[in-house]
């Protein structure tokens, strides 16, 4: 009975705290949609194109981060062969290639709907957000920057 009672109370924070987490991602994306539009001064039709674009690059290329993050952490360094290292080498460079292709189609489709200085403008827009995350991750962990 105590075991049962244990899983059930780690299950209940478990989801907890996925539901937090999956909250807390979702206030972030939010605050990142509220800056890029601020900041990049997108018109209503320049958002209409925009957004649609922007999500789905964000998705695929998340999609093929982890897949190759996937295949460097479940790698056995001491129990594989090197025809198995080089298999899994050529299949993390595809992986590269692909997330590179994925970019460049992503630049061309920016430039369909943006004019070419807001595309530019958005690689700084997305950088200066980080950084004001990451600041504020600081702040409210008590770290002090330098």
């Amino acid at each position: 009975m105590k075991h049962i009672l244990l899983l059930l109370i780690t299950f209940i924070f478990s989801t907890v705290a996925i539901a937090q987490h999956k909250d807390h991602h979702e206030k972030i994306k939010t605050l990142k949609v509220a800056y890029i539009t601020e900041n990049l001064n997108l018109s209503p039709a320049e958002a209409q194109g925009f957004w649609p674009i922007y999500n789905q690059f964000q998705d695929s290329y998340s999609t093929l981060r982890k897949a190759v993050s996937n295949y460097r952490k479940n790698i056995d360094v001491a129990n594989i062969s090197e025809s198995e290292a080089k298999a899994i080498i050529s299949k993390i460079a595809d992986l590269y290639e692909e997330r590179y292709a994925a970019y460049k189609q992503y630049m061309t489709d920016l430039q369909t709907v943006l004019p070419a200085k807001k595309v530019i403008l958005l690689k700084k827009v997305e950088e200066d957000f980080k950084q004001k995350m990451f600041e504020e991750y600081k702040n409210r962990h008590g770290k002090t920057s330098k």
